[in-house]
């Protein structure tokens, strides 16, 4: 029987890239998935890309009546919220910190951050009232260690981190768990840009990755679908790092020492 059957999936940030992704294994896993993105167009295709059954709604995570109109839009097709996932976000521009600006810092905690809590407490009070659900949170490692010239970025995410690990604790007595995913450095379209253009050493980081290799966007969603399933049931206000061991990695040496790299 298909993990996920029958239960309704609100993916945010979902029109391409991790969202995308997460929504058609959920997909696959039975759930009836409802993709949000702030581009229109883009949710309606990547609903459509996944069957007639699921539901595109548009709407920007930082604003306020915005999300709310996302959330009852979802209510009045399905009756319910089963699982949240809090996918939007924005890249960062790897500037210097004296030279980013407030606007910059801004923009990335709102829609980071804010976009997270402001979803998250929107559709709590659906799942309080059913006694159950699960909130999936994207975090990063850029959260749990810190790298130099993400400052915006990084501080969204560490705070991703601990309202994961506060709604965790606070609905735990509601049957809804709460819980973050930290994606490693993972071969993105983006990127594979930055290193095809010289800007990232892809082969230091395999270096520095105990497992030699870059993440994929599949290893995310099935470490979501985990997370969102029943054997998941006693797992609440966590982070789990997908990283392929980058953020236990100590040593002033390369974790993955070998001449000969793995296959990406």
């Amino acid at each position: 029987m298909a993990e996920l059957a029958g239960r309704v999936a609100l993916i945010t940030g979902a029109g391409s890239g991790l969202g995308l992704e997460t929504a058609r294994l959920f997909a696959r896993e039975g759930a009836l998935i409802v993709i949000n993105d702030v581009r229109a167009e883009a949710a309606e295709a990547a609903a459509l890309s996944l069957g007639p059954d699921h539901l595109a709604v548009a709407g920007d995570v930082a604003d306020e009546a915005s999300v709310a109109a996302m959330v009852a839009a979802t209510m009045a097709c399905y009756g319910r919220i089963d699982i949240l996932v809090n996918n939007a976000g924005v890249p960062d521009a790897f500037v210097a910190t004296v030279d980013q600006t407030l606007t910059h810092w801004q923009r990335l905690i709102d829609i980071h951050l804010t976009g997270t809590y402001l979803v998250s407490k929107t559709v709590a009070p659906h799942m309080i009232e059913r006694k159950a659900g699960v909130i999936l949170n994207l975090n990063s490692i850029a959260g749990i260690l810190g790298l130099p010239v993400r400052t915006a970025y990084s501080a969204a995410k560490a705070g991703i981190g601990m309202l994961t690990q506060v709604l965790g604790c606070e609905w735990a007595p509601y049957g809804i768990r709460v819980n973050a995913v930290a994606p490693g450095y993972m071969l993105t379209p983006l990127l594979q840009r930055l290193i095809d253009e010289g800007k990232v050493d892809g082969d230091r980081i395999r270096r520095r990755t105990p497992m030699g290799k870059l993440g994929r966007a599949e290893h995310i969603a099935e470490a979501m679908l985990f997370l969102a399933s029943d054997r998941a049931a006693f797992i609440t206000a966590i982070t789990l790092p997908v990283d392929g061991g980058y953020c236990s990695w100590g040593a002033p040496s390369d974790a993955y020492p070998l001449d000969e790299l793995p296959p990406h």
